[in-house]
């Protein structure tokens, strides 16, 4: 290896350190709020419905301000626009912290909603138009899997403090670690600019090259491309399958194989375990094998087959922690491949705008999902969960497929 391509994998290395570092404090500010409930309800006496509205309220919020929030990283940069997110986040622990009633802890789940939903559009700008070609699937494996591990360290970091101290010190201590990231962040500020002018200029060119003789492009122009909608479509079906079995999944297995509560649980921790394990392979297949379509295909038809067994209630007792194993592998597997179609289907120059709306089909996927199967299993049909997320699995498929074939054509004509 020449010393110019180690010094591009060392940057390379470094940036997606600091990428991952902020997108898994993202999925860790996910679950600060849902362990807290017990002592939330405890102390001002709130119902799990009031309670549950306020995620409600997080991830409608996060929804919006992605779809925005993709405009203004193409405007003025993924730099500012990631601190002003970190921050925001800090600012919503802290607000948690010196609740007195309901209406703060709504305040803040606004604000919370309001910078985790900077993340995708300045994540995928900055991996995108920073991180050289080669290394692209071993940086989205990294970002994947750190996502894995906020999900996973939030609930035993806030319910750890909450012991020893009480909920308040749990949130403060939120803050202040978010506080400690944002400010390495500020220190390595100068691996975090992205060529914002650079930027620009490629989509007017491409646009000038695709439309010769038109005047320039629309801000809202790339809104009728059809890969968008049909990356929004993938992303949210993605969300709402995950969200079904994160929500749902041990209450399901309570009802079905008569298992309690706390051993579902425990397979969904396996089931993480497993996607931030999946993650890493999944980098090394989709850079190997450069066929990401396929990938996602095998992935989530593995995952399909796992549910319809948990469905059909003829899994043995002993076995059931294999299938839930099998679809977080799955999942992490597949994510660096689909974040490859994705890009292949993005329009050069309008990277951030397209990012934020796409990812927004996921925070509205996760207010959506846990509504529907909720209504399921209140009908007593808890065998419709699984069945309901391999059919929302076999259409992840369908538009991948349809997605890479649009990013192949996108390709082409380019060269």
């Amino acid at each position: 290896m020449t010393d110019a391509l180690k010094l591009r994998r060392a940057s390379d290395v470094r940036v997606v350190g600091l990428i991952s570092l902020a997108h898994g404090s993202s999925h860790f500010f996910h679950l600060i709020l849902p362990p807290m409930f017990p002592w939330l309800k405890a102390e001002f006496g709130f119902n799990y419905a009031e309670l549950g509205l306020l995620m409600t309220i997080f991830f409608v919020v996060s929804c919006i301000v992605q779809a925005a929030s993709g405009f203004l990283v193409d405007r003025i940069g993924a730099r500012p626009v990631l601190f002003f997110g970190v921050g925001l986040l800090a600012l919503a622990a802290l607000t948690y912290s010196q609740s007195n009633g309901y209406a703060m802890l709504v305040i803040g789940a606004v604000i919370a909603g309001c910078g985790n939903g900077i993340f995708h559009p300045v994540d995928y700008t900055l991996i995108n138009h920073k991180i050289s070609q080669p290394n692209l699937p071993y940086a989205y494996s990294i970002h994947g899997v750190t996502g894995y591990l906020g999900w996973a360290a939030a609930p035993a970091f806030m319910v750890a403090m909450t012991t020893l101290f009480d909920w308040r010190i749990a949130f403060l201590s939120a803050a202040l670690l978010e506080t400690i990231i944002l400010l390495i962040l500020w220190m390595s500020r100068g691996r975090l600019i992205d060529d914002v002018k650079g930027r620009q200029a490629e989509s007017i060119a491409t646009h000038a090259a695709a439309n010769p003789g038109s005047g320039p492009a629309s801000t809202f122009a790339f809104l009728s491309l059809p890969a968008v909608w049909l990356c929004w479509i993938f992303f949210f079906f993605s969300m709402s399958a995950t969200t079904g079995m994160q929500s749902f999944a041990p209450s399901a297995l309570l009802k079905i194989y008569e298992l309690p509560v706390s051993s579902g649980n425990y397979f969904l921790t396996l089931m993480s375990l497993g996607g931030a394990g999946g993650m890493l392979l999944g980098g090394y297949l989709a850079k190997r094998f450069a066929q990401p379509e396929r990938i996602v295909t095998v992935c989530f038809a593995m995952s399909i087959l796992m549910c319809l067994s948990l469905a059909s209630a003829w899994v043995p007792f002993d076995l059931l922690v294999i299938p839930f194993i099998v679809i977080g592998a799955g999942l992490g597997i597949a994510a660096p491949s689909r974040d490859l179609i994705v890009r292949a289907a993005t329009p050069a120059g309008v990277s951030g705008r397209v990012y934020g709306i796409v990812y927004s089909g996921i925070d509205l996927g996760a207010a959506l999902s846990p509504l529907v199967f909720g209504i399921f299993l209140d009908a007593g049909m808890p065998k419709l969960l699984f069945v309901g997320v391999a059919l929302l699995q076999l259409m992840i498929i369908l538009t991948g497929y349809k997605v890479s074939s649009i990013g192949a054509a996108t390709k082409l004509a380019k060269t």
